[in-house]
């Protein structure tokens, strides 16, 4: 039998979000209905708001979570009611040629729940990332649920469920930064604070965050920043160069994600090094530099989707990291809000007063 909860919807292209009824199916085959505890305020769910993902309105917003599991349908396996489980976008097939080619974390046929979740006049909504989690109860596949320890702090855990993951990642599986590795970040936001996080995790002997708010470079040095680079002050490629003996950072990792960041990345990297994009650009964004640079200058040149990531193999590694102490995520957390307050935190987010807000279910 269905079930009417609360939730957050996006009904059209930049109108405040509203809270509203929403209508959640029993789970059919694969499907698993979760309760959620708690849900991180992305800039993705923004961009969900302002019509930058696709126009298939109305959008049920919300996708870093955990949670618990409330009932499965036929067919699970994976997860049983009661798990703890943080939610991930990416249920790998098992199927497409990435999978079958032994590189699950490129799945390119992910999965989600094959019903749709409703307002009460039978309204299909959009889940953001085929999860939809500012609401009360939500309906996923099997694979979007990641069991891991409890005992974690549930604000914590559903961070991991995007941007925090993200940015390790980007560090750790697509940068393959490793221990005495010289590394520079671009933007110190939550993703860019992960990918800090990420690079000292691993011993990476120098550090450099780069933004243009000193408030966001002292949450870099919390997150194991050695340097920090105000661009506004000092020119951000000259500084990496000088930081790093003149040569240039063996990784820099742009979490920004426009044109000119991502020029400074590929000229503030040493011969030979690596650039990471994984800040998000618009489709209209151009970029033009010679051609000779990119052969001259030889390394490698990537971008990092999710970071990577295999949420089986990674979400229970850094909940464990970040129960012994060793993987300060509790740091991400500025503050703890309800549904209704999610216009507003959107707004703290966009003016890069907070880390994240992580809204917090009854």
């Amino acid at each position: 039998m269905s079930q009417t909860v609360r939730g957050v919807i996006s009904r059209s292209k930049g109108a405040p979000v509203e809270v509203t009824d929403i209508v959640i199916p029993d789970p059919g085959p694969g499907e698993v209905v979760v309760k959620i505890i708690a849900c991180g305020v992305c800039h993705t769910d923004l961009t969900y708001r302002e019509g930058g993902i696709n126009d298939d309105y109305p959008f049920l917003l919300g996708h870093e979570a955990s949670g618990t599991v409330e009932a499965i349908g036929d067919g699970v396996v994976n997860v049983e009611p009661g798990d703890f489980v943080i939610l991930n976008w990416r249920a790998v097939c098992g199927q497409c040629r990435a999978c079958k080619r032994g590189r699950p974390h490129l799945c390119f046929d992910t999965f989600n729940a094959t019903q749709k979740m409703t307002l009460t006049d039978g309204t299909e909504l959009s889940p953001a990332l085929g999860i939809g989690a500012f609401v009360e109860k939500t309906l996923v596949h099997e694979g979007q649920c990641t069991k891991v320890d409890p005992d974690a702090d549930p604000a914590v855990a559903g961070l991991l469920g995007c941007g925090v993951m993200a940015g390790i990642g980007a560090a750790i599986n697509t940068g393959a930064v490793t221990r005495d590795d010289t590394v520079a970040v671009i933007g110190c936001g939550g993703v860019g604070d992960a990918a800090i996080a990420g690079a000292a995790l691993v011993g990476a002997k120098t550090i450099i965050a780069v933004d243009t708010d000193n408030k966001k470079l002292a949450w870099a040095r919390e997150f194991g920043a050695t340097h920090t680079v105000n661009a506004k002050e000092l020119g951000a490629v000259e500084t990496i160069q000088d930081l790093t003996g003149g040569f240039g950072a063996d990784v820099v990792i742009d979490a920004v994600g426009r044109p000119e960041t991502w020029k400074q990345a590929f000229y503030a990297r040493d011969l030979a090094g690596t650039v990471v994009l994984v800040g998000v650009p618009t489709p209209t964004m151009q970029l033009e530099m010679p051609l000779v640079d990119f052969f001259s200058r030889g390394g490698s040149l990537k971008s990092s989707w999710y970071g990577d990531c295999l949420p089986e193999r990674d979400f229970p590694t850094l909940i464990s990291l970040y129960l012994q102490g060793r993987l300060p995520l509790e740091k991400f957390v500025s503050e703890r809000i309800g549904l209704d307050d999610i216009e507003d935190a959107f707004h703290k987010m966009h003016a890069g007063e907070v880390l994240r807000s992580v809204v917090m279910l009854p």
